[in-house]
């Protein structure tokens, strides 16, 4: 079952929230549940200049066929028609801060309304899901745990859009 989200971060005037601006979902396998990277996640969401809609997917502890499949078809129904999609899994392309903001800016700059990110659960995210993304990015080589890579997707949020506006945030 899908939790939509809060918004949360800038007031919710941009993207299909309702006005011409720019828009940001996450939807995620898992729960936040005032753990620590929540509340860096929540934390960073709060500064950025773009709307963000977090939904979460509930997670299933048992291991069984399909289970991928379906929390895949979850997470693409969360996801606003016409967004680019940005999938977080460790075979994806890194970036460097600024290639991402640049990325982000480039889509914001030609009109695109929404971006979405998509955050598998234990299992990852289903192969699928992964091909139709527009852009499959990864936070390194190494497995993190899901609820940390909300709060490194946040940060990262927060760095591009403070590059993007030339906030002093970002000292590279």
């Amino acid at each position: 079952m899908a939790r939509a989200g809060r918004k949360t971060g800038a007031s919710s005037s941009g993207g299909s929230a309702g006005g011409g601006g720019f828009a940001l979902t996450v939807a995620a396998v898992g729960r936040g549940r005032g753990e620590p990277a929540q509340i860096l996640f929540d934390n960073y969401v709060a500064r950025l200049p773009w709307p963000l809609r977090l939904v979460e997917i509930r997670e299933s502890r048992e291991a069984t066929a399909g289970l991928k499949a379906a929390e895949g078809k979850k997470l693409a129904a969360a996801v606003p028609e016409g967004a680019r999609v940005i999938a977080l899994d460790p075979r994806g392309d890194t970036l460097s801060s600024e290639a991402f903001a640049r990325l982000l800016g480039d889509w914001r700059d030609s009109g695109v309304r929404d971006a979405a990110f998509f955050i598998g659960g234990a299992d990852g995210l289903e192969p699928a899901i992964v091909k139709s993304a527009t852009k499959v990015l990864s936070f390194g080589p190494m497995i993190w745990p899901h609820m940390l890579v909300r709060a490194m997707l946040a940060e990262q949020l927060w760095r591009a859009a403070s590059i993007l506006s030339g906030h002093p945030y970002h000292r590279a």
